[in-house]
Order: C-alpha cells, then structure tokens, then sequence
C-alpha cells in the first residue's frame, strides 16, 4: 500500500514539473517552480522512509535493536484493549498531502497583448494630404490626356477614371453639353466628371451654373432698391447658351432692357455671408422643388476682401414691388392663414372675394414652409422672429422686429415673388439658412397653417438618399466645396439638414398630415 501511494505522488509531481516547464513564463519563474517542485518531492520520500520504517516495527514488534514496542494505552480504541498488555497491531492510517491554492494564471505574463498603433492627429492629416495629391495628380494626368487628344476624340469624351471616397462615387469623364464642345474643362469650376449630369438639374441649370462661374466679367453696376441696399449686378460674357431662366416648362426669354447697362447675361453678387444660399439651391434642386434661383461660389478678385461670394442669376422676369416687403403682393399673416384654409386654386377651384386668396396656387405655400424649415429661414413668413428665441445679430434684433410681435396677424411677408407671366408659381429669392440654429429653438411657426405637404420632398427625407445626392450635388461647384472645409466640413451641414428633416418627418407624423404629389 505504501509503495502504491509514494507511486501516485511521483507521477503526481512528476506531471506537475511537465506542466510548470511548458507554460509561457519567464525563465527564472519557471527554474524556480522546477526546483520548489523537486525539493517538495525529496522532502516527501524522506518523511516517506521514516514512515516505511515505522510500519515495519509496528508489523514485526520489535525495534531494530530487538526490543520489543510498547504501546500506550491511549493509542489503543476503546474496547479492544487486550488483557495481558501484550502488543497490538493499529489499523493504517492514510494520509493525503493538499497541495496549496495555485494563483491563476498572470494572462499579461503569459499571452502578449497585440500591440495597437495609435495614429495621431498630424499622422492622420498627413495620410489626408496624400490622398488629397493622388486625387489632384491622377486629375492633372486626365486633363493632359484629355487634351493631347482632343482632335481625335468627338464631342463626348470616353477617358474614364473611376475613385471612391467614401460614400462618393465620381466617374472622372468629361460632360458637354449642346454648345460647350469649346469650352475649356479643365479651368472650368463646376466639376462635372460623369457622363451626364445629375437628374435633379437641367441643362438650364447647368448652363447658369457654368455662366456664373466662369464667364468674364466686362462690367459691374448697382441696381438702387427703395428702402433696401441697392443690388450690385456684374455682366458676364461666355460661351452662347440657351435660356438661363429655369422655369415651368419653355422658360420664357430674358428681357435685359429691364436692366440699365445689363446687354448680355447678368448676375447679382451677393456677401461672403450669405454662402448658405449656395447649399439651398442645390437643395431645392434635389427635393424637386424647382423655385430658386441657380446659384455657385466665384472669387471677386477686385473685391476688398478677397473672399468667396455667391453671385445669383439675374432673373429680370422677376415680378418685384418698390415695397417695404419687396413682394408681389401684399399679405399679411392673418389673411395668408386664412387663405391656407380654402386651399386656393387647388383641383382648378376658384376662390370667392372673401377668402383671401391670391393668384399664388395653395401647394406652392406648402413647398415653401417646408423649404423654410429645414434651412431656418424666417425673414419670409416670420421676419419678427417670433417663433424662435433670436440672437443679437439677426436681422430681426438689429432692426428692433422682434418687439413687435404682440399684434401678430397685422405681420407682413416678404420676399414672396412670382415671374410675370406666372402667378401661380413662386420663386424662392433671398434663401440665407442658418445651421447654427439648435434643435430645441426650432421655427415652427413657418409650419403653422400648412396640413399637406409635397410626396417627392418627403419620399427624398424619408429614403435615406439625402446625404448621398447632396455630396454628389454639391460636388459640382469647387469653390463652394473648398471654402465650406471640402468634405468634412460640408458633411457637418449634411448632418444639420438630416437632424431637422427627421424632427420634421415626426411632426407630420405626429399631426397625422398628408404627402399629396404636388405637380401643378
């Protein structure tokens, strides 16, 4: 039995010493764990021969010198003490060492930890410029092959370079349109590399955008507005294009005699401040509103300041009053809400003398209250500022409006203008947004009254497309692309817009209000 038992505990120990010189440890801890494990195995068959030793005294009766062993009567169990005192034989006592609680494992010892590179700020600006060079050499070596073959390719050029950044998908091939096979793309600023353009433009559109950005300038002048800052105009001289009034159908042909000095095409320059109107149009484009003005950014090289500006295009069809409102018809907030409620001209109905009505159709109000809210523009349906808590530099503060709205209903709007030969359609003139404006200081009240709203807006809010065709969208004009911080900065005022259009989609929902396709 005894041998058995010095047997298990050398295998014991003996698998012990394996598994300690296995493991991942340093090599001093794991000498030191082999030696500890040997002096434990040699202090055991000591104690173990001392045992052995005993056992055989016990089992024989006598000590090695032949005397014989005497027991104490203690040791006896009770009962089977013998008479005579003669020697007795105790049952075997086993005993089991427990080796001491193991400490587990020290896992940073034993598995090294994958190091991670953390990349800094300056590494990752860095990994920016070169992306940024890649992208600009692999244009300038398009641009040369593109002119290198320009005799020999026909009007649409078929030298393509297909990139991805990030969500962004350009197709680098030259786009020209009916007239443009002289221009020069490559000092162009409206950067239009695919095939064809996007669908929410038209070739009206892009021949504005085209005529806005680079066309020479061969004369300035001021257009004086009573009441108001006077307009300062600049005529343009470019390639020969169609029509540049985007309209309802076959717009209708600029009478520039309107325009003292404005012979040829004309634009209005606008403030560095008053960029936003740049992002509304393309808006109003991808919502398939149809009703501003076409709009980019050009350097005014002659300006004091040097900065970029929005230069709008000049529409002299524009059906403007010498007012206080610079509108077409004058309409205050309690007559404009009451003609909300009779729907004018809706399914061809003509309104009676006592609804308030205009010649302005019922579904062009609701474009425009939707238009509005998403970039916060309230110097048309509420220029009080009175549905919004205002700072100190807007307009309404300066001038002292927003004291005035105890007497709401007598408010006018402003700024609400039609072409002459069609009332029935607004033109968004005067779009400056606002991103700075916080979720919790909203303007609903250019909402209020409107219980309907246009089906392809909304379709576009609620697909999930917005951000996607506003980078594709804006894109087009550099100058505005660059002087907003180039994508990560334009991805900011996305992320502004995508905010409000869902604050705006639970509204609708909430009121339960419907989304009616409005194509008249």
């Amino acid at each position: 039995m005894t041998c058995l038992r010095l047997g298990k505990v050398r295998s014991f120990l003996v698998a012990l010493c394996v598994w300690m010189a296995s493991g991942r440890r340093p090599r001093t801890k794991r000498n030191l764990l082999i030696a500890s494990a040997c002096l434990i195995y040699a202090s055991f068959v000591v104690m173990q021969g001392d045992v052995l030793s005993q056992d055989r005294v016990f089992e024989s009766g006598y000590k090695r010198d032949g005397a014989p062993v005497r027991l104490l009567p203690s040791t006896f169990p009770e009962g089977e003490r013998q008479q005579d005192n003669s020697t007795y034989n105790p049952n075997v006592v086993y005993m089991t060492f427990r080796s001491k609680r193991r400490r587990p494992a020290n896992i940073r010892g034993t598995v090294r930890p994958k190091i991670r590179k953390k990349r800094s700020a300056k590494r990752n600006q860095a990994v920016q410029e070169n992306d940024a060079d890649l992208l600009t050499s692999q244009r300038n070596m398009l641009m040369l092959s593109l002119q290198a073959d320009q005799r020999l390719r026909a009007t649409d050029s078929t030298a393509t370079l297909n990139f991805t950044r990030g969500k962004l998908n350009v197709n680098l091939t030259t786009f020209q349109s009916a007239g443009e096979g002289k221009s020069n793309v490559a000092a162009s600023n409206i950067r239009i590399y695919s095939e064809s353009a996007p669908l929410w433009f038209t070739k009206q559109d892009i021949a504005a955008m085209r005529f806005l950005a680079d066309s020479s300038i061969v004369r300035i002048q001021r257009v004086p507005q009573p009441g108001h800052p006077s307009l300062v105009l600049f005529e343009g001289v470019g390639s020969d294009h169609h029509s540049l009034i985007p309209g309802e159908g076959n717009p209708m042909p600029m009478d520039l005699t309107k325009v003292p000095g404005c012979r040829q095409r004309c634009g209005v320059l606008k403030r560095p401040v008053d960029v936003s109107e740049v992002f509304a149009f393309h808006l109003d484009r991808i919502l398939g509103l149809n009703r501003s003005l076409p709009a980019v950014v050009r350097m005014i090289h002659f300006a004091k300041d040097d900065l970029p500006r929005p230069v709008i295009l000049w529409d002299a069809s524009l059906s403007m009053a010498d007012n206080g409102t610079q509108s077409a018809v004058k309409l205050n907030w309690m007559s404009y809400q009451q003609s909300l409620k009779w729907k004018c001209w809706v399914h061809g109905k003509v309104p009676k003398p006592d609804w308030s009505c205009t010649d302005i159709h019922h579904y062009e109000w609701c474009k425009l209250a939707l238009f509005d809210f998403l970039l916060q523009v309230y110097n048309r349906l509420d220029r009080n500022c009175c549905g919004f808590r205002p700072r100190k530099q807007d307009t309404c503060v300066r001038n002292g409006l927003k004291m005035k709205c105890d007497n709401q209903e007598s408010i006018d709007l402003v700024h609400i203008v039609y072409r002459e030969h069609d009332h029935r359609h607004l033109v968004f003139v005067d779009n400056k947004g606002y991103f700075d404006r916080n979720e919790d200081n909203l303007n609903f009240k250019v909402l209020e009254g409107i219980t309907e709203f246009p089906e392809s807006a909304v379709s576009v809010l609620k697909n999930g497309l917005l951000r996607e065709r506003l980078l594709q969208s804006l894109f087009l004009d550099k100058l505005y692309w660059e002087s907003q911080g180039g994508r990560r900065g334009i991805e900011k005022l996305i992320d502004v817009i995508e905010r409000r259009a869902m604050i705006f989609l639970t509204y609708i929902n909430a009121h339960g209000f419907k989304v009616l396709p409005m194509n008249e």
